[in-house]
């Protein structure tokens, strides 16, 4: 059995969040170890606030990139099929023969880091027509404020927003 998809539970945690969102998506609930659900959470909110408390900042780069490589060497080991691979900077796009856009038409994910006013996390499920699907963890009680993104009600194990292509390909 499938799991839908979930929504953050404070301000902080879209990083934690998004990962166990794409083990979800990726798995059927019985087959998903412990072991990754524990994990996610210990290896995620490393940030400190501005008041120096912790996880106040959600999750950085370098936990992300930890958590990446522990679950390539956690599928290694025979514990579950599964490999990851951790990409930043110019490796990072929806070109044709990107490792983005490879990992999806394999039926794959990818957590993405994204500037929206802040840092924040979010699951990649597909590409299609030009149209990324997304699973934002944030939940939103208002329309979303870019008429260019649509909101998905319809699919809670896979998405909630189908954006364009291009909103990813520009850094404003």
């Amino acid at each position: 059995m499938k799991n839908p998809l979930r929504y953050q539970l404070s301000e902080y945690d879209c990083g934690p969040t998004s990962m166990q969102n794409a083990i979800s998506y990726l798995f059927e609930r019985n087959e998903i170890p412990p072991e990754i659900v524990r994990n996610i959470m210990l290896y995620c909110l490393d940030c400190f606030g501005e008041d120096g408390r912790s996880g106040r900042r959600g999750t950085s780069c370098a936990a992300m990139m930890f958590l990446s490589n522990w679950l390539n060497s956690f599928g290694e080991a025979g514990h579950l099929p599964v490999s990851s691979r951790y990409l930043s900077g110019k490796a990072v796009h929806f070109g044709q023969n990107s490792l983005l856009r490879d990992a999806l038409n394999r039926r794959g994910a990818a957590v993405v880091r994204l500037d929206l006013e802040g840092w924040h996390y979010v699951l990649v499920t597909g590409i299609k027509d030009h149209l990324v699907r997304l699973f934002d963890p944030y939940y939103l009680e208002a329309p979303f404020p870019d008429p260019a993104v649509q909101i998905v009600t319809d699919c809670p194990d896979a998405c909630n927003r189908l954006v364009p292509v291009a909103r990813f390909e520009q850094e404003s």
